[in-house]
């Protein structure tokens, strides 16, 4: 079946592709679109051009099986100019997403009409490259530089609506997306055409705009190379003809290409895809999920009500009293609020999500749900009590999740009527926020079940991982060993800012001891005092000894670092130098690349044991999780990838 196909509507030639599943610009497709605007150019009976997809999309980009290797003719630059310079006018009619070198595809085009659903963007940074086919060069002559900057060096998609009010598309519509292109370029061509893109001319922004912008973008990007090098690829376009600016462009992204951030990010990509859609369960179907209940409404608990009436679920949120219930409702609604006083959201939005929430004392009201999430405290008599009610409530085929973050689910579990239905599912706080989702399955849960939780993690909008059971998972556990090495070093004498100075270098957004201070020391202290209590020998940490002293972090205005009242800039402490004093030897001279290097080294031996014993399926599945669940820079590819060679 030919990946590009012609009918006709009277004078109207339509332009289908077929290409799935996301009719992707491949070397065929290239081709095909080629050989198509020669053929309708020599048909004297055809006056227009209407480029539509097949399928769930629009182009949504590149072909992924060709990352990394040598592009073969036609390239997408050349391709995007001849759709331009056709002698029939190019309509892209668009549905679903127009990514990346679909997106120059339609700025090839005349003129772009969108489905009200769709959205276009330009997420090359994304994969540490820049557009390569005249993305910083059309974008900013057909919306404007402002525009064209958020939308090339964010990366971030834009839906319809927004899409027209910035120009980037030219009509929105609703219904039968053919018939109303169709529509649209008919009447066109009763009209004067616009320019072609490339002949149109762009608006100079005023002084000092490329500066802020840049101060801007290098602010956020922490390190990352591509936004800055986009953002110079804009302002060439601005200042340079639209040859020069082409050639600048593609000289930036082949360059770009073959850099380690953008094998890191690639390889970011694809543990991503890997993660989420494992193959030991592509054989299990998993079980529908119309209705989910949560147990315990505190942060992390209303969190995930959150997350689930996103995602379109109705929710029955369980506490042990009335008035428990209500502050869980509350932070539950706290949360809308924000997102309405923010803008992220219309209070229409928020009223309907909050109305399929219903807060309850009585487990009963559990009974017909097909999953449920138990998010109350970090111990085990407590979930334990939780499970032995659901056990005793839910139908026997619904699924029964715990989120803890430390215990092993297996005792959690102990006693639960068909435990093939149990899973842990540890969200992260936010939970409606934090993308990382870890599975963990014991050893009775089903395939079914756990093909369920991925397929949650995927309803949610989350990174779905699976691991094993150890202490902390594969997230916690290289956390401990990650701040256990960062105290090994303070010991050393090195100065606990320049550690949190180092890791900010390496593009985390906090160094390890800022981390724990906005968290409170308290968390992990309790922890290990319950592992202590419980026979356990665990040695105590430098943490231990400014817990015990009062200081928890931010909230006792004062943890690793001192702060001011009503500010959380941290200021070195002389009151942390005196208590810790006896516990430092020596003063160890290290680079800030050395610091670096010899935490995340930590971090990737602990992340070989993990993978070594199981934990973890596949050391990609190391590197998704700490860059989603524990901030590890993006573009540095995780720290197995970060230290693959080495």
């Amino acid at each position: 079946m030919s990946v590009v196909t012609i009918a006709r509507e009277g004078e109207i030639a339509v332009v289908a592709v077929n290409n799935p599943p996301v009719n992707a610009l491949g070397q065929m497709l290239r081709q095909g679109l080629w050989d198509t605007v020669g053929a309708l150019d020599a048909d004297p009976s055809v006056r227009a051009v209407v480029l539509i997809c097949e399928g769930r999309t629009f182009i949504a980009g590149a072909d992924v099986t060709e990352f990394g290797k040598p592009p073969v003719p036609p390239h997408l630059p050349d391709l995007v100019d001849h759709i331009e310079g056709a002698a029939k006018p190019w309509f892209a009619a668009i549905h679903g997403s127009a990514l990346g070198g679909g997106f120059e595809i339609a700025m090839g085009c005349r003129f772009r009409i969108a489905l009200d659903s769709a959205s276009v963007g330009l997420p090359e940074v994304g994969l540490g490259i820049v557009p390569g086919a005249s993305g910083t060069v059309r974008t900013p002559r057909l919306a404007g530089v402002e525009a064209a900057v958020d939308l090339v060096t964010s990366g971030k998609p834009v839906k319809a609506a927004k899409a027209a009010a910035l120009g980037l598309v030219d009509a929105v519509v609703m219904g039968d997306l053919r018939s109303e292109a169709v529509a649209f370029a008919r009447a066109a061509l009763g009209r004067p055409l616009p320019l072609p893109l490339s002949r149109r001319p762009v608006e100079t922004p005023g002084p000092g705009f490329w500066e802020r912008q840049e101060k801007a973008i290098s602010k956020r990007a922490r390190g990352e190379a591509a936004p800055l090098r986009a953002l110079a690829c804009l302002r060439k376009a601005v200042e340079a003809d639209f040859s020069d600016a082409m050639a600048f462009e593609r000289a930036t992204f082949l360059e770009l290409r073959s850099s380690e951030q953008a094998a890191a990010l690639r390889h970011v990509f694809f543990a991503e895809r890997a993660a989420g859609r494992p193959s030991h369960l592509a054989a299990a179907e998993p079980l529908p999920i119309r209705l989910a209940g949560v147990v315990g409404g505190g942060t992390m608990g209303a969190g995930i009500a959150v997350a689930l009436l996103d995602a379109g679920l109705p929710v029955v949120l369980v506490e042990r009293d009335g008035e428990a219930v209500e502050r869980g409702l509350a932070n539950i609604r706290n949360v809308y609020d924000g997102a309405v006083k923010r803008g992220r959201m219309t209070p229409d939005t928020a009223a309907e999500r909050l109305s399929v929430v219903t807060g309850k004392t009585d487990y009963a009201a559990l009974a017909d749900a097909d999953l449920v999430i138990e998010a109350v405290f970090e111990e085990i008599g407590v979930k334990r009590a939780v499970f032995a009610e659901l056990g005793r409530i839910c139908r026997p085929e619904a699924v029964l999740a715990t989120n803890t973050s430390y215990l092993d689910p297996r005792l959690i579990a102990e006693g639960l009527p068909n435990p093939e239905r149990f899973i842990g599912l540890h969200f992260f706080s936010p939970a409606n926020v934090m993308k990382l989702l870890e599975i963990v399955p014991v050893p009775e849960t089903a395939p079914a079940v756990v093909a369920t939780g991925f397929a949650l993690g995927r309803m949610l909008g989350k990174i779905p991982v699976q691991a094993g059971i150890c202490e902390g998972f594969i997230g916690n556990r290289i956390l401990k060993r990650y701040r256990a090495s960062a105290e090994a070093l303070v010991r050393q004498g090195v100065a606990i800012d320049a550690i949190d100075g180092a890791m900010r270098a390496y593009g985390f957004a906090m160094g390890p001891f800022e981390a724990q201070d906005l968290g409170g020391l308290d968390i992990a202290f309790l922890q290990r005092e319950g592992a202590r209590a419980a026979g356990q020998d665990v040695p105590e940490t430098l943490g231990d000894i400014l817990v015990r002293a009062g200081r928890k972090g931010q909230k006792t205005g004062g943890g690793w670092y001192d702060y001011a009242l009503g500010d959380r800039t941290p200021q070195p402490s002389t009151a942390v130098a005196e208590l810790l004093s006896s516990q430092i030897s020596g003063e160890a001279d290290m680079s800030v690349v050395e610091i670096a290097e010899s935490l995340v080294g930590e971090m990737a031996e602990e992340g070989a044991a993990i993978l070594s014993e199981g934990v973890a399926r596949q050391a990609s599945d190391i590197d998704v999780v700490e860059i989603h669940g524990y901030g590890f820079p993006r573009w540095r590819g995780g720290p197995m990838f970060a230290t693959r060679s080495k």
